[in-house]
C-alpha cells in the first residue's frame, strides 16, 4: 500500500523541529555536513606509501578487484548469491576489467577475516558486505592495512552506534567503512529521544528478540537496537528489558503473562524489536487485556527493512484470520519506525521482496565507487590509495534512474530520512519524519491518535482507580445530563444573542471623516515616499478603467466606491447582509471593509487591487499571457466563486471580467457581489438605453436572466457559470467580450438574438468563438468544459465544485508547485512583459531627475542642493571674509509707471539675461533678484581666501560696462542708470524654508552692502573701506576716494568709488590667495623673453611671458593681439603658450607641453 496523500503532503513540508514543538538540541550529536569534506586536517590524511603495490592500472591495463561477502543462504535478505549478480550486472558495460571474488561469510567473524586473509596477495580494491555486525567489525579493523594504503569497505547494514561514530580521522579503526545502508539504530534512537522529550517521559520498557530477525542485520540486529538506544541518546532514563526469544509460544497465557508481569501498570511507553509473528501476538493480547481501550498505552515498533512509503500489514496474518479483526484494533495504538524512502513505486512494482532498497543501495554504492576510480583515470593520476578514494567518497552524491539518490556525509554515512507511522483501521498513514541532514523532525501530524503519560492513570485492569457504588455512578450521570442539557441551551441562547448583538452592532459601519482620499497633491508630494511610490505603480500599471477613488481607511489602502445619493432605511436581513460582507475572507475575493451610509457620502470601501481589472489586461497588449498564467487566472475565479456560492451570499449576479480585479501579486479577485439593495439605487446605466456601454454589460448574463421582465438582482448560481464561461472565452481568445469570428455584431444585436433563443440563430444559442489554436493542449478538454458552461439549459451546466476538480485536472503543473512556486511564477512572466516598459519609464524618469537636478543647482549653490536632494538637512555656516554687490536701477519706479506690465517683464528679463550671461564668467555666487534689485556674493558656499573682492570688483566693472550698451525695448533712447554698492565682511549662509527653500545671507554686512548701493550714484561703483583694503593687494584697480557719507545706523563712513582697471600690469601681493588656485606671485615678477612660433608668417615673435597670470591677461602684453577669447583658465609655470593669429580679429590661445620642439 502507497501512501501517495501522505507524500505529496510530505514534499510540501519544510519546517524545523521547533515548529512543532521538538526541541532538537537534546541530542548528543549535532549534523555532519555534507560539503567541504576534502578539507581535513594534516594528522587525518594518508600517509605517504613509499612502495605502492595492488594499483588499481599497469601502465596501460587497469582492472578492479572487488570482494563480495555475504552468507550463501536464501534465510538473508542480502545473500552471496543475490549480491554477487546484482554487482557483476552493475559493473557490465563501464569499460573497465574487474574480476569478483564471492565469500561465504556465514556472518562469521573468525569465517570471513580468514579468507579475507588468505586473499590479501589477490590485491582487492573494494569490499562489498557483510551483513552482520560483529563481522563487519573485524574486517573494518583490518580494511586500513589491505591493498594499496587500504580498502573502502561499503557497508549495507552497518546499522550499530559504533560505525557512525566519529570516523574523519585515518587513526579511527573505522576510516576506511563506508556506511551505505538506508538506515542506523543511532538515528532511531534520535528520532525517538525528540520525541520523548516533547512529552516528558522518562521511563519505558524493552521488547526484544535475540536471535530471530536476522534478514539483514544479523541474529543480534534487535538487540543492538535497544542496545544503541540505552547506551547513546537515553542514558540515566528508568527502563526494564524482557527477551522475547526464550518465550513458550505454544502456551496461549504465556504472552498474556508476561505484559501482565513486565507491564502492568508500572509502564505507559513500550519499545519492541522482533519478528513480525512476536510482535502481532504481543499487540492482540495486549488488546485483549484492554491496554488500547483508555489510550493509556502506546508500543513504538521498529521495522528495519521495510519501508514507510511501502509499509506492511502488521497487524494481518492469513493463517490466523480469527485474531485479525483484534489485530488491526490493537495496531491503532502502535507507531512503528522505518526507514523512509520516497519515490515512484509505480515504476519499481516488480520488486516485491521485503528489504529491496538495501539491495539498490549496493547497486548505487558500487556506481559510486566505479566513478571516481573513472574520474582518476580520466584525470590522468595515478593517487588510488585507499584512503584517498574514501577520502573522495565522502560527500559525493549521486541519483538513480527511479529518483532515488545516494549522499554521503563527511563521515562517509549515508544522508536518510525515517518515518514514525500510525495504522487507523488497518490503513497506515505517516505521522512524522526525521532526517539526519540536519537531525531534525521535518514533519509532524499527530491526527487524533492519542499519546499517554509515561505511567498509566488507572491500568488496564483499573487497578489505580478507585471503583464506584453504580446507584451513585447513575445519579452522577443523570446530573451531569441535566447540567450539560442547561449549560448546552444556555450557549445555544448565547450564541444567539451575541449574533444579534454583532449584526445590530455595525462593525462594518464607517465614519466618513475617517476615510482620508488620496489626492493628487498627495502623490506628487515630495515628503511622502510611499506615496510617490504609489504613483509610481500607477503609472506603470498603464492606462486602467479605475473608477473608483483611492483612499485610507485605519491606515489601509482601499478603493472607494460612491453610491447614489438617496437615504437608506436598513432592514434586518439587509443587517445580516452587511455583516455577511464583512465577514467573507478568500484570497481570490475583494475584501470589504465597510461602509458608509450618510448621505450625501454614501460609498463602499473595499480592497484596492492596484494591477486593475481581468479586462484591462487582457485589452493590454503589453501584457504576454501564455497558457500557464491564462489557467491561473481561471482557476482564481473558479476558486473565488466556489467560496462565494457557499456563502450566506449565495450568488454573484453580475459576474463580468471588468468586476475581476488584479492586485500587485497577480492574484485575481471578485468583486461587485452583493449588497444589491446598495447599489440597484444606481439607475446611471439606464439614462441612454441605446448607447453601447448600456448594451455591453449584458453580454455575461445568462439567456434565462435576459428573458425575464424583472431578473433577481443577485441573479442565480447557474447563471454564475455562464458568466464565468464568457470569462474563459475572454481570457484565452483575448479579443474582446463575446468576440465571434466573422461578424461585426453590435452587443444590442447580440442581446436580442439571445433572448429570441436559438430559433433566430438558425436552430443554434449564439456563443463566442472559441478557436483551438489558442488552448493548450487540452483544447478538446477545455473546449468542451465552456461549452457545458454556457449551455442552454442551466440544468446541463455544472457547479463551481465541479469545475474547480475539472480544472484541477487539466491544470496539474500549477497543481504540482506550491503557493510561492506558483507567485514567483507569475511574478517572473509580469516582470518579463514589463521590463521593456520600465526600462523607457525609467529612462524617462532619469532624463526628468536630470533636468530638476539642473534646475535645482541654478536656485540654489550646487553642493547645498546636492545636500537636498540626499535629504541631509543644510545647517547654517559662517563665513568668515565674503564680498558683497547690490544694484538697483535708479529711476525705475517712475519707469514701471509709464510702462505697460509685460514691458516691464520683458525689460528685466532682458536685462537680467544679459547680468547672467556676464556674471557666470566670474567666481560669484547670484544670491536673488527682487525687482530692479540684483545681489551677488563672492566667497561662499565655497571659499576662495580673499580673492573674492577682485571677483566682484571686476564682474561689477563688467556690468557697468555692460549696461551701458544696453537698450531697453520699448525705450531705446531711454538710457539705465544702473547704481552699484560693495561690501566685504562675514556673514552666515543657510537655506530657509521648505516649500520654495532659499539660501539667505544674514549680517551687518548684507546690510552695509545695501547701505553702500543706496547711497551710491548711478553709473557708478560704490564701495566700503573694507573692500578696499582687500583690493588694494591686489593692486590693479583704479580706485578714488569719496570722503564721509552719512549712512543709516552707521553714522559717517569713508567710502571709494571703484572706476576700473590700471592698464598696467601691476604684481599681486603675496596676501592675495586662492585655495584652489595657483598663487598669482607663484613665480618672480621678472619678465622672462620667450620667442613664440606663428605658423601663419613663419616668423618668431618675443613677447615677455609672466608666469602664473590668467591667459588674459597675458595676452594684454601682445601688441599684435587686439581681442582674445579665453579658452585657457590659467598659465601653469614652467609651460610654453603658443599664439597663433588669425586673419581675424579672434586669437586661440592654446596650452602646449613643454618639450624641445615648442621651445
Amino acid at each position: 500500500m502507497i501512501l501517495e496523500a501522505t507524500m505529496i503532503l510530505l514534499s510540501l513540508s519544510s519546517v524545523s523541529s521547533s515548529d512543532f514543538g521538538f526541541n532538537d538540541a537534546v541530542l548528543q550529536i549535532k549534523p555532519w555536513p555534507t560539503e567541504n569534506c576534502s578539507v581535513v586536517p594534516a594528522e587525518t590524511r594518508c600517509k605517504a606509501v613509499t612502495e605502492e603495490k595492488c594499483k588499481i592500472c599497469n601502465e596501460d591495463v587497469c582492472k578492479l578487484n572487488i570482494v563480495v561477502s555475504f552468507p550463501n543462504s536464501s534465510q538473508y535478505i542480502l545473500n552471496l548469491n543475490r549480491v554477487s549478480k546484482l554487482v557483476d550486472e552493475t559493473l557490465t558495460g563501464i569499460n573497465l576489467d574487474y574480476e569478483i571474488k564471492a565469500i561465504d561469510d556465514k556472518c562469521s567473524q573468525e569465517i570471513v577475516l580468514g579468507k579475507i586473509i588468505d586473499i590479501t596477495e589477490w590485491c582487492p580494491h573494494v569490499i562489498i558486505g557483510i551483513p552482520c555486525d560483529y563481522p563487519i567489525a573485524g574486517v573494518a579493523r583490518i580494511s586500513k592495512y589491505l591493498g594499496n594504503a587500504g580498502v573502502p569497505l561499503l557497508a549495507p547494514s552497518a546499522f550499530t552506534y559504533d560505525f557512525t561514530a566519529e570516523k574523519i580521522s585515518m587513526s579511527n579503526e573505522f576510516y576506511h567503512l563506508i556506511n551505505i545502508g538506508q538506515a542506523d539504530y543511532r538515528s532511531f534512537a534520535e528520532f525517538l529521544r525528540i520525541i520523548f522529550t516533547k512529552y516528558e517521559w522518562k521511563s519505558f520498557l524493552l521488547l526484544y528478540e535475540k536471535g530471530d530477525f536476522y534478514e539483514i542485520g544479523g541474529e543480534n540486529a534487535c538487540y543492538l537496537t535497544m542496545s544503541t538506544l540505552v547506551y547513546t541518546e537515553f542514558v540515566g532514563y528508568n527502563y526494564e528489558s524482557k527477551d522475547l526469544s526464550n518465550i513458550n509460544s505454544s502456551d496461549p497465557n504465556s504472552y498474556s503473562d508476561l505484559l501482565k508481569e513486565s507491564i502492568g501498570v508500572k509502564y505507559g511507553v513500550i519499545l519492541s524489536c522482533a519478528s513480525h509473528s512476536k510482535i502481532r501476538k504481543v499487540v492482540i493480547e495486549a488488546a485483549k487485556l484492554g491496554m488500547m481501550d483508555r489510550n493509556e498505552y502506546i508500543f513504538f515498533n521498529f521495522a528495519l527493512y521495510n519501508n514507510a512509503s511501502e509499509p506492511d500489514l502488521p497487524w494481518y496474518d492469513a493463517n490466523d484470520t480469527d485474531n485479525n479483526e483484534m489485530a488491526k484494533k490493537g495496531f491503532d495504538s502502535v507507531l512503528t519506525f522505518y526507514p523512509y524512502r520516497e519515490t515512484n513505486f509505480n515504476e519499481i512494482k516488480e520488486h516485491t521482496f521485503r528489504g529491496f532498497y538495501y539491495l539498490n543501495d549496493i547497486q548505487e554504492a558500487l556506481i559510486m565507487y566505479v566513478d571516481t576510480i573513472k574520474e582518476i583515470i580520466d584525470n590522468s593520476s595515478s593517487d588510488f590509495k585507499g584512503c584517498n578514494i574514501v577520502q573522495r567518497l565522502r560527500g559525493m552524491h549521486y541519483v538513480n534512474e527511479n529518483g532515488w539518490n545516494l549522499t554521503l556525509n563527511c563521515n562517509a554515512q549515508r544522508l536518510s530520512k525515517f518515518a514514525l507511522v500510525a495504522q487507523t483501521n488497518g490503513k497506515s498513514k505517516i505521522m512524522a519524519t526525521y532526517s539526519i541532514v540536519d537531525k531534525t523532525i521535518g514533519f509532524w501530524d499527530p491526527g487524533n491518535f492519542v499519546f499517554p503519560p509515561e505511567k498509566p492513570v488507572c491500568g488496564y485492569d483499573l487497578s489505580n482507580c478507585p471503583t464506584y457504588d453504580k446507584v451513585n455512578i447513575l445519579l452522577i450521570s443523570l446530573i451531569s445530563v441535566i447540567f450539560f442539557g442547561l449549560v448546552i441551551v444556555s450557549i445555544i441562547f448565547y450564541r444567539h444573542y451575541k449574533l444579534k448583538a454583532e449584526i445590530y452592532s455595525q462593525s462594518w459601519k464607517v465614519n466618513y471623516e475617517d476615510i482620508a482620499f488620496l489626492t493628487k497633491d498627495r502623490r506628487s508630494s515630495l515628503h511622502s515616499i510611499t506615496t510617490i511610490k504609489e504613483y509610481d505603480e500607477m503609472s506603470l500599471a498603464g492606462d486602467k478603467q479605475l473608477f473608483a477613488t483611492i483612499g485610507y481607511y485605519k491606515s489601509i489602502r482601499v478603493a472607494i466606491k460612491k453610491l447614489p445619493d438617496v437615504k437608506v432605511n436598513l432592514s434586518h436581513q439587509q443587517l445580516i447582509e452587511l455583516k455577511a460582507m464583512k465577514d467573507l475572507s478568500n484570497d481570490n475575493l475583494v475584501k470589504f471593509y465597510g461602509a458608509c451610509i450618510e448621505s450625501p457620502n454614501n460609498c463602499l470601501l473595499i480592497e484596492y487591487c492596484q494591477k486593475g481589472s481581468l479586462q484591462d489586461i487582457l485589452e493590454n497588449p503589453e501584457y504576454n499571457l501564455d497558457w500557464t498564467f491564462r489557467m491561473s487566472l481561471i482557476m482564481d475565479v473558479t476558486r473565488g466563486m466556489h467560496y462565494l456560492h457557499g456563502s450566506p451570499i449565495k450568488s454573484h449576479g453580475a459576474l463580468k471580467s471588468s468586476n475581476c480585479l488584479v492586485d500587485s501579486r497577480f492574484v485575481l479577485k471578485i468583486s461587485d457581489f452583493g449588497l444589491h439593495f446598495l447599489r440597484g439605487n444606481d439607475k446611471s446605466d439606464e439614462a441612454d438605453a441605446n448607447s453601447y456601454q448600456y448594451w455591453k454589460r449584458f453580454l455575461w448574463t445568462a439567456p434565462e436572466l435576459l428573458r425575464m421582465n424583472n431578473p433577481p438582482a443577485p441573479g442565480s448560481q447557474k447563471g454564475d457559470v455562464y458568466s464565468f464561461a464568457i470569462i474563459m472565452q475572454e481570457i484565452i481568445m483575448r479579443e474582446g467580450v463575446f468576440y465571434i469570428k466573422g461578424t461585426s455584431l453590435e452587443p444590442k444585436e447580440i442581446i436580442e438574438i439571445i433572448r429570441s433563443g436559438p430559433d433566430a440563430n438558425n436552430g443554434s444559442p449564439l456563443r463566442p468563438t472559441v478557436s483551438s489554436e489558442n488552448v493548450s493542449e487540452q483544447s478538446d478538454e477545455i473546449t468542451t468544459l465552456i461549452e457545458r458552461c454556457w449551455s442552454e439549459d442551466p440544468h446541463d451546466r455544472p457547479d463551481f465544485a465541479t469545475l474547480k476538480t475539472k480544472l484541477r485536472q487539466m491544470n496539474r503543473k500549477e497543481n504540482d508547485m506550491n503557493l510561492l512556486d506558483n507567485l514567483l511564477t507569475r511574478m517572473e512572466q509580469y516582470a518579463n512583459n514589463l521590463e521593456a516598459l520600465v526600462q523607457d519609464r525609467t529612462k524617462d524618469y532619469l532624463e526628468q531627475k536630470r533636468k530638476c537636478e539642473e534646475l535645482l543647482d541654478q536656485l540654489l549653490p550646487k553642493s547645498v542642493a546636492q545636500q537636498l536632494i540626499m535629504g541631509e538637512s543644510v545647517t547654517a555656516e559662517a563665513f568668515d571674509s565674503v564680498t558683497i554687490y547690490f544694484s538697483d536701477i535708479v529711476g525705475f519706479t517712475a519707469l514701471s509707471a509709464e510702462s505697460t506690465p509685460l514691458e516691464v517683464v520683458d525689460l528685466l528679463n532682458n536685462l537680467y539675461g544679459l547680468f547672467d550671461s556676464r556674471v557666470e564668467h566670474y567666481e560669484v555666487y547670484k544670491v536673488e533678484t527682487i525687482g530692479d534689485a540684483y545681489m551677488v556674493a563672492s566667497g561662499l558656499p565655497e571659499r576662495n581666501g580673499l580673492k573674492h573682492a577682485y571677483e566682484v570688483g571686476r564682474m561689477a566693472l563688467d556690468l557697468l560696462s555692460s549696461v551701458k550698451k544696453f537698450k531697453i525695448p520699448h525705450r531705446p533712447d531711454t538710457p539705465l542708470r544702473l547704481r552699484i554698492g560693495l561690501h566685504s565682511g562675514p556673514v552666515v549662509a543657510g537655506v530657509v524654508g521648505h516649500k520654495m527653500p532659499r539660501y539667505c545671507l544674514f549680517g551687518d554686512t548684507v546690510n552695509t552692502a545695501s547701505r553702500m548701493e543706496q547711497n551710491g550714484q548711478p553709473l557708478k561703483i560704490h564701495i566700503s573701506s573694507a573692500t578696499k583694503a582687500i583690493l588694494d593687494k591686489v593692486g590693479r584697480f583704479d580706485i578714488e576716494l569719496r570722503g564721509e557719507v552719512e549712512m543709516k545706523g552707521k553714522g559717517k563712513v569713508i567710502t571709494y568709488w571703484l572706476n576700473g582697471e590700471k592698464a598696467d600690469n601691476v604684481f599681486l601681493g603675496e596676501d592675495f590667495l586662492s585655495p584652489h588656485h595657483i598663487p598669482i606671485s607663484a613665480r618672480p615678477s621678472t619678465p622672462r623673453p620667450r620667442s613664440i612660433y606663428d605658423p601663419d608668417t613663419s616668423q618668431r615673435k618675443v613677447v615677455e611671458l609672466r608666469t602664473g597670470l590668467d591667459a588674459i591677461d597675458f595676452v594684454k602684453e601682445i601688441d599684435t593681439i587686439k581681442k582674445c577669447h579665453n579658452h585657457v583658465n590659467k598659465i601653469e609655470p614652467e609651460q610654453t603658450v603658443l599664439v597663433k593669429i588669425t586673419p581675424s580679429d579672434e586669437t586661440e590661445v592654446p596650452l602646449l607641453p613643454k618639450t624641445q620642439e615648442n621651445r
